[in-house]
């Protein structure tokens, strides 16, 4: 079930989810969107979900490789958040 490709209504809910206050983190995401969304899997939106809890600030650290995922949250440090990571990193 996790490998399934999230659906029309979860989807719109979680980008709504991905607004975020910080212009930088909202430009990468939109750019995540743009490439990922047609295929983003149910176990892929848990990861971006689980990423969404962070601050603006440690989202940003995440993605520009300033913190790794264990020190800005422990228990962050899971399978799906590592993929959708490695997913936002590769829109720049």
């Amino acid at each position: 079930m996790d490998n399934e490709l999230i659906d029309a209504r979860a989807l719109s809910k979680l980008k709504w989810r991905c607004r975020r206050g910080l212009l930088e983190n909202d430009l990468f995401i939109e750019r995540f969107f743009r490439q990922f969304e047609s295929t983003l899997t149910v176990r892929q939106s848990q990861g971006l979900n689980a990423l969404m809890d962070l601050s603006d600030n440690d989202l940003l650290d995440l993605h520009l490789g300033r913190k790794p995922l264990a020190e800005v949250e422990p228990g962050l440090d899971r399978e799906e958040v590592r993929e959708v990571l490695k997913m936002l990193r590769t829109t720049c």
